[in-house]
């Protein structure tokens, strides 16, 4: 491995011409340069420089190294900037459902990071089931999930109206069976959709299975079926709340995170003013 000192000192010697003015450029005593040079040429095996030669220039060996020794010192310039500069070095790991992350929220988070350039924000957007698990699991350090009830240890919750809802533009009668748009196996309102119809004794289809918010809402807006949703994941949408089956139970936006201080536990409690405000 090749010293980076012995290389800049190499490096300083061609391009001032000589082991006095090397010396000067680097601050060091010309014995301790002509040391350096020497210890360079015994590792490689090949002499380097001209000394005799003025100015001092470089042998045929010293000229394929020099390229490559401006490289590497280039390269351990850059490492040690990258090392010095603290920007992302501290990773904040967040996991949002897809429809909390609004303007609102985004602007949260772009302030945090904005007001400390060492933070790195990782998000994550997923089912709230899943977020839960990896939550619980130390992959989170901060998560959002929508749950029917929230556990002891949250740091706010707050209730989320729903709602099934229809296309504005189909007529009301609905075939039997009825056909449903849904969330992936696993979704929270997927079974509490389930559950509703069955206990009416009605039978039921899945037409349409979107693994996002936005998927669903075009299913329902399209005439796919209906759905269990949020209302205010519906507003701006061509979509009416169902006669039938109207207002659900409302579900729990919760919001937990590991720390209950510093600068992680702030950013915690601003993102729960946003969801307060929802």
């Amino acid at each position: 491995m090749l010293d980076p000192r012995l290389l800049r000192a190499f490096v300083a010697i061609v391009d001032a011409g000589g082991f006095t003015a090397a010396a000067d450029r680097l601050h060091i005593t010309q014995s301790t340069i002509s040391q350096q040079l020497a210890r360079l040429e015994e590792s490689v095996g090949q002499q380097l420089v001209e000394r005799g030669a003025r100015p001092v220039h470089a042998t045929a060996s010293g000229e394929r190294l020099l390229g490559y020794a401006r490289r590497i010192l280039m390269l351990e310039s850059e490492a040690r900037a990258v090392l010095g500069d603290p920007a992302g070095a501290n990773s904040v790991r967040i996991g949002l459902p897809e429809d909390i992350v609004s303007p609102q929220m985004t602007a949260v988070l772009r302030a945090h990071a904005k007001a400390d350039r060492s933070i790195r924000l990782d998000i994550t957007t997923g089912l709230s089931r899943e977020l839960a698990e990896r939550y619980r699991g130390g992959e989170f350090d901060i998560v959002v999930v929508k749950e029917p009830a929230a556990s002891a240890d949250c740091l706010a919750a707050f209730p989320e109206a729903m709602a099934w809802f229809e296309s504005e533009d189909r007529a009301p009668e609905w075939t039997d069976p009825i056909p449903l748009v849904t969330f992936p196996a696993g979704g929270l309102y997927r079974e509490a959709m389930f559950d509703r119809i069955e206990r009416e004794r009605r039978r039921w289809y899945i037409a349409f299975s979107g693994s996002s918010l936005q998927s669903v809402l075009v299913g329902v807006e399209t005439g796919l079926g209906l759905s269990l949703l949020p209302v205010a994941a519906a507003k701006g949408r061509r979509l009416r709340v169902h006669g039938h089956f109207g207002m659900a139970p409302p579900m729990v936006v919760s919001i937990y995170a590991w720390e209950r201080a510093g600068p992680m536990a702030e950013l915690a409690g601003r993102m729960a003013r946003v969801l307060e405000k929802r």
